[in-house]
């Protein structure tokens, strides 16, 4: 069995992107390796956040992947900020980071593209923090988009370091990038992945949409004037994107959905889609709705933090005795 970790922002509800290339493998993953499913909001307040839409969204995440169908008989919910080791072995791997290494990369780059003096040194140094969320469980896989894969490489080289200057005590780390679905695009310009801080809202699907709301979304999906239902990423973008979208809804293939549409108009197609996503969408909705407010949501949470603390302590204790910190108790 190997364990894998995994961590999302709650800087906002979670599109269906966010769903269909990463929390629906999760699903699967639970049934046969040990998962670590951490919301990071110490990562989030690297840029400015309201604080009592931070905790509203925190809330709103942990109930969304409940009812997406994670388990914490089978997994291990949690929050970040509520298991104290990953800071602290946060700030011990940033004195095992260079400068340089971390202005290298990418996210930092173009945030701080505008100049330093208005960017925080959270921003500069969570990649270390990264590292210790994942290097804490003795993490063999992390499923992450392209976006993340720089993150990883720099989490194995510090994990690398580390055993190396000190005591080989981490597992390094092997990313995984899902080979369909990792990337769904935005519904508007379909060059870039879908995101939820996207400022244009009719470029993504939100998780929490009505029925309405993604219909009307879909039905405004950029496509192109040929009216053909064709999956050609180079020369149909926007069309390749909705039959992604399609078929891991429906569980269908593309080939037939290609099928099933020949000879009709994007019209016809686009009701499809936005259907498939309605019958995928309403059951996580309704779930949510009913553990959003209850008891049972902060038993899950009280649960999975308290047994993550557990795992986390004892790598944190390995990692400062190995480092030198604290006393030798005669």
């Amino acid at each position: 069995m190997k364990t894998i970790f995994s961590g999302i922002q709650p800087s906002g509800t979670l599109t269906l992107g966010n769903y269909l290339g990463a929390m629906k493998n999760f699903v699967d993953l639970q049934e046969d390796q040990n998962c670590y499913f951490c919301i990071v909001d110490e990562h989030a307040i690297t840029v400015p956040q309201d604080r009592l839409k931070l905790r509203e969204n925190i809330r709103s995440l942990a109930a969304l992947y409940l009812a997406s169908g994670i388990d914490p008989q089978k997994s291990t919910l949690f929050i970040q900020s509520e298991v104290s080791a990953h800071t602290q072995l946060g700030w011990m791997l940033q004195c095992v980071s260079y400068i340089g290494e971390l202005e290298r990369m990418t996210q930092f780059k173009d945030k701080s593209l505008g100049g330093k003096e208005g960017v925080s040194a959270g921003l500069l140094t969570y990649p270390p923090l990264m590292a210790s969320d994942i290097l804490l469980y003795k993490t063999d896989i992390v499923p992450v988009g392209e976006d993340q894969k720089q993150h990883l490489e720099l989490t194995r080289n510090l994990a690398q370091r580390f055993n190396n200057k000190y005591n080989d005590i981490f597992t390094i780390p092997e990313v995984s990038i899902p080979k369909v679905g990792a990337r769904i695009m935005s519904l508007q310009s379909p060059d870039k992945k879908m995101s939820k801080s996207d400022e244009n809202q009719k470029s993504y699907i939100s998780m929490l949409d009505d029925e309405k709301k993604i219909t009307k979304k879909i039905k405004s999906a950029v496509t192109d004037s040929e009216g053909v239902v064709k999956f050609d990423k180079e020369n149909k973008p926007g069309v390749s994107n909705l039959l992604t979208i399609h078929s891991l809804c429906s569980g269908e293939s593309i080939a037939e959905l290609e099928k099933r549409y020949e000879g009709r108009g994007y019209g016809e197609f686009k009701q499809g889609v936005a259907d498939a996503i309605i019958q995928t969408l309403k059951p996580i909705q309704e779930k949510y709705e009913a553990l959003i407010h209850s008891d049972e949501l902060d038993t899950i949470l009280d649960k999975g933090a308290e047994k993550a603390s557990i795992t986390a302590e004892k790598m944190l204790k390995k990692a400062k005795k190995a480092m030198g910190l604290g006393r030798v108790k005669k």
